[in-house]
């Protein structure tokens, strides 16, 4: 069985498609083609995890009318005509069984090449709101996934092609409540102060992560946490790194300030943390509650229709999170909330509870038993 996988550059869209791959190997004798859009995490991460990948150069679009947001516009229909040369291309010559997407707007001329060729497409929309890609395909593809309840009505499709299965998750996350922690974090569990883990997305956010010199600078003075900061793959660690020195704020050892560009030991650190602070992407999401971590959320507003903010919104009015816009967040006010939280033990178990309530373990199975049946009846 051959089977094309699709994901755009963020680690909500790659992690999902390598949570699929994964679970359709333990089922299948499978030989697995990744194509992503020629961006640096997908590199990081795809051949990582073992699998090839084909890139395809590809840019989202803008949705104002600023004379350089039509050029940009004006250069991105003119790779997705070229994207859907090369997909057409890379299709013909791997001969796949099926075309699995996990959303990013490389997902459309691949997926659309696919279905034109006679290849069954399957497509996971892992936000509450569905992303434009997502939409523009769901008239063609064969089944499309979605990770919230009563997504179905946001589709104009038949019963039965929109399919509710929570959101993929790789093994290491559903199996590490019972695993080792990693040896990364073995010097902070020896000094017994809570952890709390923050990032902002795989690719960074500038405005946020020079929020957190603040946020630092308070932790130092006050002593009240051990501390690992991802700042994104996009440069942003560096930048952080000379804020914090034109503060006097470096070989910090009491409390343990850990600054990386990547938590590639995701599984595990977040294991130790006794809070998360995040942004709301789907992939985040289904990590936070497959884990149970309490968690502070500051959705992105510059996403497509403020779909993080809606995906934040589910899990605050569960009881699992709390939620504070961009816009109204400082360094000062994150550091008391977080500091107020993790000093509340009673309230961290209940929203503990809340997360691991709204779970979907098995969602990375449900869609390859979809996807299996669907190409049996082909």
């Amino acid at each position: 069985m051959k089977v094309i996988f699709v994901c755009g550059g963020s680690s909500g869209h790659i992690n999902p498609a390598l949570a699929i791959a994964e679970a359709m190997q333990r089922r299948k004798t499978c030989e697995i083609l990744f194509i992503g859009a020629d961006k640096p995490l997908e590199k990081r991460l795809i051949p990582n995890a073992g699998y090839r990948l084909e890139n395809i150069q590809m840019s989202g679009l803008s949705r104002s009318m600023k004379p350089r947001d039509i050029i940009h516009n004006v250069k991105t229909v003119l790779k997705v005509i070229k994207a859907k040369r090369k997909s057409a291309n890379i299709i013909k010559e791997f001969s796949p069984d099926a075309v699995i997407g996990t959303g990013g707007y490389i997902c459309y001329p691949v997926l659309k090449s696919a279905s034109k060729l006679g290849v069954p497409t399957f497509v996971l929309e892992p936000n509450a709101y569905p992303g434009l890609a997502v939409k523009m395909l769901a008239s063609i593809v064969d089944k499309i996934f979605v990770t919230y309840k009563d997504m179905e009505k946001k589709f104009n499709r038949p019963d039965g092609v929109v399919v509710y299965t929570g959101t993929p998750l790789q093994s290491q996350f559903i199996n590490t409540m019972e695993a080792v922690s990693s040896n990364n974090s073995t010097n902070i569990k020896e000094n017994k102060k809570p952890l709390v883990i923050s990032y902002w997305g795989s690719l960074g956010a500038s405005g946020m992560n020079e929020m957190m010199t603040q946020f630092i600078k308070r932790n130092v003075k006050e002593n009240k946490f051990n501390h690992i900061h991802a700042t994104g793959v996009n440069n942003s660690k560096e930048k952080l790194l000379e804020s914090l020195k034109s503060l006097n704020i470096e070989s910090i050892t009491e409390p343990i300030i850990d600054i990386r560009e990547y938590i590639d030991d995701m599984p595990s650190v977040m294991n130790d943390a006794t809070i998360v602070l995040s942004r709301a992407g789907a992939s985040t999401i289904a990590e936070l509650t497959a884990m149970g971590k309490p968690a502070i959320l500051i959705p992105s507003p510059y996403v497509a229709e403020n779909h993080q903010e809606e995906n934040a919104k589910q899990l605050q009015s569960a009881g699992g999170t709390m939620m504070i816009r961009e816009s109204e967040c400082t360094g000062d006010t994150l550091f008391d909330m977080t500091v107020s939280l993790i000093s509340d033990n009673a309230k961290l178990e209940k929203m503990s509870i809340a997360q691991k309530s709204l779970s979907v373990r098995d969602a990375s199975e449900k869609i390859v038993d979809i996807a299996l049946r669907t190409l049996e009846n082909e």
